[in-house]
């Protein structure tokens, strides 16, 4: 039994908080509505404590525990309930720090004004919170020096109940949780934190009833009627630390930011560099909370977290699109031409999230998706899926090139019932042979025999069968065996290259005059022609 908290205590109690919050880190996140259902709180406050058992780790002898404890928190802190934590542990050291070991009054007397200092560095302080829960473990150690019962163990048993029974009254505080049925997450994390420094110094754990009692389960993540949610659409949490700022700086930071946003927790930490502060809020402009910390002072480890998925806009009944992916300008302008949607491909290629993000902006109830290249199947696959849980119908079309996609298009019937109309898009994709010349760019060994740099190569379905040293010949070999086994039209996707696009013309013309011939233009620079047989 401990009858003041030493320097060792300090740091025990530390390392028990962490082991603690690291047992129930899972469980706050679960339990974690408000001020928005993003289910970190646990991790933050987790995140937080071991910053601060971090600090205390490599602290130098001559520093006080309470003072590395707080800085180590506070610079460290992440999330709303991290940083309020971190601001309480401020207010500990504050009164603590310098002092002789705190007996029960002492740590009575400071847990009361440290949770004072929380209400403050919250700009809009919501009953029913980690503040509320950190108020009455305050007045619950100062009643019980009150009462006589002075005894360090005494004191800190009382925060601890007084803590957990007002704990159990936020869900009559907040609609939020009492629509969730669940208890505040952050108030739940300090609970546990008082529990255990009782552990700390009396080697007894309190029993408590379990933080996920039967109406847990009733949880709801997202309630509409959550106050201070931010609005639906692009809402995200920002946090830095600012340092080179002067108090009046800070103030005048405090003021803009609540004016931006809401959730806003300031808090200022001596360092031996110079005083930082841990700001943290909830806004949906980012830009200008970053440039108001610019303008207080000098942020760093910025960090912005989106609060919630933007839900997609609900689609147009009755409205049929069709996605394609290409890979030029060109081919985007194309099939732009025949009222398809397109993601042109970029540094990073086409993603799922591409994909996704097009066929939800499409509108559409029902979208057929052309990926266009065989290596974005998968990708479109997923991306259907996705799109299908969003309330779409989604179909992919399996086409390997534009040609094929451009087979397709030519045969969609909004008319026809969605499915028939994959399927009829489907069989004329495969309908349609796909060739490519292109000009390789290193040595390998292809189906066709050996190629090296600078070699023109002609693929047909995606094996070489034609190395050549001019693309003219290639091509017009190419297209003889692709011609051989029939064919009644041909597409010709051209780069840039039009005296290609001209010479296969000509040959198509001269020695398979009864075939019907469709050029377009716009292929991308890395393909000088792509080839469709019907």
């Amino acid at each position: 039994m401990l009858p003041a908290l030493d320097d060792a205590a300090v740091g025990q109690w530390c390392r028990a908080a962490v082991e603690t919050l690291s047992d129930f880190r899972g469980r706050l996140d679960d339990l974690n509505v408000f001020p928005v259902p993003d289910g970190d709180t646990g991790t933050n406050l987790l995140h937080t404590a071991e910053g601060a058992l971090a600090a205390l780790d490599s602290a130098g002898s001559g520093e006080p525990p309470w003072a590395v404890l707080a800085r180590g928190a506070v610079l460290a802190a992440r999330g709303n309930s991290g940083t309020i934590l971190a601001q309480l542990l401020r207010g500990l050291a504050d009164q603590l720090a310098h002092q002789p070991p705190a007996d029960g009054p002492a740590f009575a007397a400071a847990l009361r004004k440290a949770a004072e200092s929380a209400y403050t560095a919250v700009a809009d302080p919501e009953e029913g919170t980690f503040l509320t829960v950190a108020r009455a473990s305050g007045e619950a150690a100062v009643a019980a020096v009150d009462e006589g019962r002075t005894g360090l163990a005494d004191v800190v048993l009382a925060a601890a109940d007084g803590a957990r029974a007002a704990l159990e009254r936020t869900p009559g505080q907040l609609a939020a949780l009492r629509e969730a049925g669940v208890v505040d997450a952050g108030g739940a994390g300090l609970s546990l934190v008082l529990d255990a420094l009782v552990r700390t110094v009396t080697g007894v754990h309190p029993a408590r009833p379990a933080l996920d009692g039967p109406d847990r389960h009733r949880r709801r993540h997202g309630s509409e009627h959550a106050p201070h949610q931010p609005p639906p659409g692009p809402g995200s949490e920002v946090q830095y630390l600012l340092a080179d700022a002067d108090e009046s700086s800070v103030a005048r930071l405090h003021e803009r930011l609540a004016a931006l946003g809401d959730s806003l927790v300031v808090v200022g930490v001596d360092t031996p560099t110079g005083r930082e502060w841990n700001v943290h809020v909830h806004v949906s402009d980012v830009g200008a909370a970053i440039e108001a910390g610019i303008e207080a002072g000098r942020p760093h480890r910025i960090s912005v977290t989106p609060l919630a998925p933007v839900r997609p806009a609900a689609p147009v009944p009755g409205r049929r699109s069709v996605v394609a992916a290409v890979h030029s300008d060109g081919l985007a302008e194309l099939f732009h031409t025949e009222g398809v949607r397109v993601v042109v491909c970029g540094a990073d290629g086409v993603t799922e999230d591409d994909l996704f993000g097009e066929i939800v902006a499409s509108g559409g109830q029902e979208v057929a998706v052309l990926p266009n290249d065989a290596g974005l199947l998968p990708a479109a696959s997923r991306a259907a899926t996705r799109a299908r849980q969003a309330g779409r119908e989604v179909g992919v079309v399996p086409t390997r090139s534009p040609v094929q996609g451009l087979a397709a298009v030519a045969v969609a019937d909004p008319e026809r019932r969605f499915g028939d109309d994959v399927i009829a898009m489907a069989e004329a994709a495969a309908a349609t042979r796909w060739a490519e010349v292109t000009v390789a760019d290193q040595e390998a060994l292809t189906s066709a025999g050996r190629c090296h740099p600078g070699d023109v190569l002609g693929s047909a379905e995606g094996d070489v069968v034609v190395i050549g040293a001019e693309l003219a010949a290639v091509a017009c070999d190419l297209l003889d065996r692709l011609l051989s086994a029939g064919g009644e039209m041909a597409t010709l996707v051209v780069g840039s290259d039009e005296a290609l696009g001209d010479a296969v013309c000509g040959h198509l013309s001269s020695a398979h005059p009864t075939i019907e011939v469709v050029r377009y233009g716009g292929g991308p620079s890395s393909l000088p022609l792509q080839i469709g047989v019907e």
